[in-house]
């Protein structure tokens, strides 16, 4: 139960210390990403508490992992080589699901730890 609440929580902690000004627009943007467990799904069964989503799921691999990444980097490098340093609101959305889907990887190998 802690998980699915860390799911919540973490998020809304880094929308409100990050991106104080749009903070519940990047909290929900990050919420959204949740949709990634869909691939849970299609395992048999759907749930099974001993398992670790990490390598199991196909959008809890690490070539998703690494696509997941490069989708919060690539707005912040194209932001860099423009002359207006702000994130334009497609690039600001793409750099929040790939925020989120790494936040998302991330609880979710925490519990694979323990």
């Amino acid at each position: 139960m802690i998980h699915i609440l860390l799911h919540f929580v973490v998020p809304l902690a880094v929308a409100f210390v990050f991106y104080r000004s749009r903070w519940r627009y990047g909290f929900w943007v990050m919420i959204a990403t949740m949709m990634v467990d869909v691939d849970h799904l299609w395992a048999n069964p759907i749930y099974d508490a001993t398992r670790c989503s990490i390598g199991f799921h196909p959008f809890h691999t690490m070539p998703a992992i690494v696509l997941y990444a490069a989708l919060f980097v690539f707005p912040l490098v194209l932001r860099r080589s423009a002359a207006d340093q702000s994130l334009h609101s497609a690039a600001f959305v793409i750099h929040l699901v790939g925020l989120g889907l790494l936040i998302h990887m991330a609880l979710d190998w925490i519990d694979c730890l323990v």
